[in-house]
């Protein structure tokens, strides 16, 4: 079977929108991702399409407290005073930008690495839902810092997937 002949069961779906924050998504930003404002519209079909679907929304953002003590090292020179602390809790720059809104039945993961499943209950929420598709949306341009790995590629690989 082909792509165009699989069919999602959306019930059993998750959507997962990763990094589309103001201080990744707007110019000037302290994270800004170049390209990065041309997936928003594609990004809103996507979660309105998902919503339409009934599939689980798990919006996937980076929130650190403004002191950095939760950033990756090599990110702590951004925090401190007089610092640009980027996705700070609170701040204009860790909200969803424009358009994109966390509604009732959705979740919300908060993450402080690159991964969405580093240190996080994503798996466990993504099983106990009894999710079995994964559809991704996200602001990535910069593709060398992504993995993405599936059974496939695992038993390619000879890695085991826990």
């Amino acid at each position: 079977m082909d792509a165009t002949q699989h069919s999602l069961d959306w019930k059993k779906t998750a959507l997962l929108v990763i990094d589309m924050q103001n201080d990744f998504i707007l110019p000037g930003g302290p994270m800004h991702v170049a390209g990065g404002a041309s997936v928003v519209p594609a990004v809103k079909e996507s979660v309105a399409l998902a919503r339409e679907k009934g599939a689980l929304i798990v919006w996937v953002v980076r929130e650190h407290d403004a002191y950095g003590r939760d950033v990756e090292f090599f990110r702590r020179h951004l925090y401190g005073e007089e610092k640009e602390k980027p996705t700070t809790k609170g701040t204009r720059g860790a909200e969803l930008v424009e358009g994109l809104v966390i509604q009732e039945g959705d979740y919300k993961l908060v993450k402080t690495r690159f991964s969405a499943f580093f240190a996080t209950n994503l798996h466990y929420l993504l099983q106990s839902a009894g999710i079995t598709s994964l559809v991704v949306v996200a602001n990535l341009f910069d593709m060398r810092n992504v993995t993405i790995e599936t059974p496939t590629l695992a038993t390619l690989s000879g890695k085991v997937l826990h």
